[in-house]
């Protein structure tokens, strides 16, 4: 199976399962190093959303401008997957 289908595959797994073992999986199929990147990378996108400057964010977490910047030009597109997301979490609360 090519990396693309795997990809797939494994959303469509994740997408069936409930918080609890997706939090248990993420655990355990993540190293602590991916686990804090990931986690970095979420807050990334939470700050953006919430308006934040791009050096503001790059202080705060220690993170270099072009990763905040990569998240920043992702946020801009059209159909951005990053506000669909954000828009996902505000339903939560």
């Amino acid at each position: 199976m090519s990396v693309k289908k795997e990809y797939q595959e494994l959303i469509a797994v994740l997408h069936k399962c409930d918080v609890k073992l997706l939090g248990e999986f993420l655990s355990d199929v993540l190293t602590p190093t991916e686990k804090t990147e990931l986690t970095k990378r979420w807050q990334i996108i939470k700050m953006l959303g919430g308006g934040l400057p791009q050096r503001k964010i790059a202080s705060a977490l220690k993170a270099s401008l072009c990763k905040i910047t990569r998240g920043s030009r992702e946020m801009q597109k059209k159909d951005s997957s990053f506000l669909k997301i954000l828009k996902i979490k505000e339903q939560l609360r």
